[in-house]
């Protein structure tokens, strides 16, 4: 773990004790969301993507560990280890090193140089790397026999016997490995047998295309691979042959002429058909992983932005979830999220019951004392944003159109299931649309990640890293926020620090039987919640209305004693503590420091007091599309439009502007300055101005700019 520490503090440049810290406390167990939050002191006060690098980074070095293990031990049976040889293997934290080095002792089906091996050439192998004789087909003669019937044979046996040397010696194969990191070439063709069919048509930009890989950004490689997956494309990566041969014979040519041409031959065979081959196949593993991890950040700075997306709050909202033919569900729910009434409507054609529909839903917006209500933004939205938009609603009631991506997953899933059992897949769409306008947080972490629809090429990557990275999103967003400990369904509470699915489930279960919970020490009470998931778990479980209000807010059970001092000291209670930012004002936060308590911590106290248990998260605002803009028709270049940010990738933002296609802004075209990373210009969901710079109805591509927009 020391080694550890050391390595990890160099390779992300932090410091040493800090990186010590965090691993031990990863080892005790603790959560990243915790370790961030409250052990500030320990951490040097990392933050939790650095914590997360951290957790990471030591997962790869004990793979890389496990693997040196099963390195040594396949060597040391092959009786070949000796001290240098283990010392090598032992300080080496480079994969592809590490790899070079154990090549010649990695057991191997029969190759040819195994073949040649067994028929005794090994020696007239050697005989010619040396490169002194001058007739090394006079040489070969003696090693004729058995299989070997001529001088011949024997050489293109000892040719096998010196390219297999040559791909498994390290200078060589880095010498390759260099001509790749700085010229190599990824190109991609058409299989001309696919060419002309529909399926095809999306890869045509690919159809014929070459670039630099070190210039290559994450879409496009990934875009090729699954061409290439799909059986569209072929997609190879390639360097400069002849340069890499003159390379390679610099290193290994340097005797008789004779013995130098044997040579050549091995080094272009070896080249050909090892060489390039398997270096080829590294820089597409690596090239792909890296596209992987940028597509996966992209796809995790998405969902984070979609999980802290403002909130409507604890409002009764009814839920729409629009459609022509089979009309527009419709669901009306209190302010805690409950079902109360659901009903389908046909304001729109072929049905086109508009007045009874108008009817209706001003009915139930006063029977059921409507606060909001919540479009979903599919087929039939904008429609439907009309219709209601054109009711007699009072002006209490704000519209809001809110993205359905993933809804349809819930609806279908056990859990939706589980929680509406007499009731079918539409109602638990529009119950899902209606309670991510209360609650985004809340009803997203029911969803697959995968399935929320703002990743890029997210079926892809690496199923794994990708699951892992999510996964710490949703960890993070949720602590982040805090959770109401009454009112949390079993999923929310899975992400908690410190619970999982099991506690989740066991906290649901005891606040069933028992009500609600009126302290955070009562969650003791709970089956298997013991001292260790009590510690990591309780800084983020609000308990509202509880008699000590402390309670209700971040400051984290271990430090209120902390804050009963600081109220001691100002001969006041802790309700008139955090009433009074006066008193608060007085306070000298350098009095509490100790041992144990530094001053980051006392800082994270005195910030929570002054609006404990409030939502980090902004407040909603409402949006409108252009009334006059309804289809890709109504579309004119040089046309500015109000819209909402989609999705964000590399290469740029898409925006919804009302007409049942996004549009894209270019990378380039989002701000009158070089971007470099779209995620620092705009956000998920945020309301903007673009103008049409041309339409594609062939392709279905709207293009757009943030460029000079009024």
């Amino acid at each position: 773990m020391t080694d550890f520490s050391s390595y990890i503090s160099s390779a992300l440049e932090l410091p040493l004790q800090g990186v010590a810290n965090t691993l031990e406390l990863l080892g005790e167990g603790c959560t990243i969301p915790f370790i961030s939050r409250y052990r500030k002191e320990r951490t040097g006060s990392l933050d939790e993507v650095q914590i997360a690098s951290i957790s990471n980074l030591s997962e790869k070095l004990t793979e890389l560990s496990k693997r040196k293990e099963t390195i040594l031990k396949t060597i040391e049976e092959q009786g070949k280890l000796n001290d240098d040889l283990r010392k090598r293997i032992e300080e080496c934290w480079e994969s592809n090193s590490l790899e070079d080095i154990y090549l010649p002792y990695k057991p191997k089906r029969r190759t040819r140089a195994q073949i040649a091996r067994e028929q005794g050439l090994q020696p007239l192998a050697d005989l010619i790397m040396l490169q002194r004789e001058n007739s090394p087909l006079q040489a070969a003669k003696r090693f004729i026999k058995g299989d070997i019937q001529n001088a011949e044979s024997a050489i293109q046996g000892a040719k096998d016997i010196i390219a297999e040397a040559i791909n498994e010696n390290e200078s060589s194969r880095n010498c390759v490995r260099s001509l790749y990191k700085r010229g190599a070439i990824i190109s991609s063709k058409v299989i001309k047998t696919k060419k002309d069919t529909e399926d095809a048509a999306k890869y045509s930009d690919y159809f014929d295309w070459e670039e630099p890989l070190k210039r290559c950004s994450s879409h496009r490689l990934l875009a090729m691979r699954r061409g290439e997956t799909e059986g569209f494309l072929r997609v190879s990566i390639h360097i400069d042959e002849d340069e890499c041969l003159t390379k390679l014979q610099q290193r290994f040519l340097r005797g008789t002429r004779a013995c130098q041409q044997i040579i050549s031959d091995a080094i272009a065979d070896c080249m050909k058909r090892l060489l390039l081959p398997s270096i080829e196949t590294e820089f597409a593993a690596t090239s792909k992983q890296k596209a992987d991890e940028e597509a996966i950040n992209v796809f995790a700075e998405n969902l984070r932005q979609l999980l802290l997306e403002s909130p409507l709050g604890q409002k009764r909202v009814m839920g729409i979830d629009p459609g022509f033919r089979t009309g527009c569900k419709v669901v009306c729910l209190d302010a805690q999220g409950n079902l109360l009434f659901h009903e389908a409507i046909f304001p729109h054609p072929p049905v086109n019951k508009r007045s009874i529909a108008a009817m209706q839903v001003e009915q139930w917006v006063k029977q059921y004392q409507i606060q909001a209500i919540a479009i979903g933004n599919g087929t039939a939205s904008r429609e439907t944003h009309e219709f209601v938009g054109s009711l007699k609603l009072g002006n209490a009631v704000d519209v809001f159109v809110v993205s359905e991506d993933g809804a349809s997953v819930y609806s279908a899933s056990k859990l939706a299931r589980d929680e509406f059992p007499d009731q079918d897949v539409t109602v638990r769409g529009a119950v899902s649309i209606a309670r991510r306008l209360m609650d985004p947080l809340a009803e997203l972490v029911k969803i697959d990640p995968k399935s929320i629809g703002v990743g890029q090429y997210q079926h892809d990557v690496d199923q794994k890293m990708l699951k892992q990275s999510l996964d710490q999103v949703v960890e993070s967003c949720v602590n982040h926020v805090g959770v109401d400990v009454n009112t949390a369904s079993q999923q929310l509470l899975t992400y908690v620090s410190g619970l999982g699915h099991t506690l989740a489930q066991n906290i649901v279960n005891y606040r069933k039987e028992n009500g609600a919970f009126s302290s955070r020490k009562q969650l003791l009470k709970v089956p298997r919640l013991g001292p260790s998931a009590y510690v990591q778990c309780a800084g983020f479980l609000r308990v509202s209305g509880a008699k000590n209000p402390l309670d209700n807010s971040a400051v984290h059970p271990e430090s209120y004693a902390i804050v009963e001092q600081m109220a001691k000291d100002q001969n006041c209670t802790i309700d008139e503590l955090i009433a009074n930012q006066q008193i608060r004002s007085k306070i000298q936060a350098n009095r509490y420091i100790s041992k144990e308590v530094g001053l980051p911590t006392i800082q994270d106290i005195l910030t929570e007091l002054d609006k404990p248990g409030r939502d980090p998260r902004h407040t909603l605002e409402v949006f409108q599309f252009d009334p006059n803009v309804k289809t890709p028709d109504d579309l004119i270049v040089g046309m500015e439009l109000p819209g909402i940010i989609t999705n964000i990738t590399n290469f740029g933002a898409f925006v919804d502007i009302g007409v049942h296609q996004d549009g894209l802004v270019h990378v380039s075209q989002l701000a009158d300055r070089f971007v470099s990373d779209p995620s620092q210009v705009v956000h998920l969901h945020q309301h903007v101005k673009v103008k049409v710079l041309g339409v594609d109805k062939v392709r279905k591509r709207i293009s757009l700019t943030m460029k000079n927009v009024r």
